[in-house]
């Protein structure tokens, strides 16, 4: 069976690490290169430490060498797209799950994508259970006026609110067809005490060790509120999602946005 060819963007990194473990352990995926910037030595030693990768700091060289078909890439947007360009100039497909890519992003991703038939899965959260989370809320924002969203990260999230907050508000805007009502503060005692918002979603942002990643969504109506809950306890949460998306990525010509557009959501 052939298997397709990974690389790792941010490999180093947690979410870098996890990816590279997942791959390891899928039968149809394989391992060829880690790129990260703080790469200092030549080669990468594979879970089981049985074999390895080479590992490079430029990742220009690493596709050239390598010549992955799929490139995996939870970094930050300021890497994520000069090796968006990169890769997809070498006919790489993209799997992307870094958040705080603007609109503007987002656009350019597609425009490459389209432009050169290379298939693309950018989605703010990989995990199955926040992709059912997000299509319950967007359900459910047809039948409610009042909509807040609460979402709570480890303290080292450098985003805020998260991707994953700003897509479901964004979902359920669209889904209820104009703005949920908001109200606010009479009185503000300390200003911004009331959160962010969007489309009359206010966002409140939770940063601090213990955390990992968890949203919890709140509609409201008289006399009633409906919580949609979300806790993912460990990186491997995300990992599925992941593996699933190399695997359909290497069939698309375009760009999807979403994890839901795969799991037929």
């Amino acid at each position: 069976m052939k298997r397709i060819k990974v690389l790792v963007h941010g490999v180093l990194g947690r979410m870098g690490q996890e990816v590279l473990n997942a791959v390891c352990r899928d039968a149809e995926l394989e391992a060829v290169a880690g790129v990260d910037i703080k790469a200092g030595k030549g080669e990468l030693t594979l879970p089981g430490g049985c074999s390895s990768i080479p590992l490079f700091s430029n990742l220009e060289s690493a596709l050239a060498q390598t010549r992955p078909e799929v490139m995996v890439d939870f970094t930050v947007a300021e890497s994520t797209m000069p090796a968006v360009r990169a890769a997809v100039n070498h006919k790489v497909a993209l799997v992307i799950g870094t958040t705080g890519l603007s609109a503007s992003d987002l656009g350019e991703i597609e425009k490459l994508c389209q432009k050169n038939k290379v298939g693309a899965v950018v989605a703010p959260n990989f995990a199955v259970a926040a992709v059912v989370m997000m299509h319950l809320a967007k359900i459910s924002a047809r039948f409610f006026d009042y909509a807040e969203i609460i979402e709570l990260h480890h303290e080292q999230k450098m985003d805020a609110p998260s991707g994953t907050a700003v897509a479901t508000a964004r979902d359920m805007v669209a889904a209820r067809g104009k703005d949920f009502v908001r109200v606010p503060a009479k009185k503000e005692m300390v200003v911004g005490s009331r959160g962010g918002e969007i489309g009359g979603v206010s966002l409140h942002a939770v940063r601090m060790p213990g955390l990992l990643a968890h949203q919890e969504v709140i509609l409201g109506a008289p006399g009633q509120t409906l919580r949609i809950r979300l806790d993912q306890i460990n990186r491997e949460a995300f990992m599925p999602g992941v593996t699933m998306a190399i695997k359909k990525v290497v069939e698309l010509k375009d760009a999807v946005f979403g994890l839901d557009k795969l799991l037929g959501l």
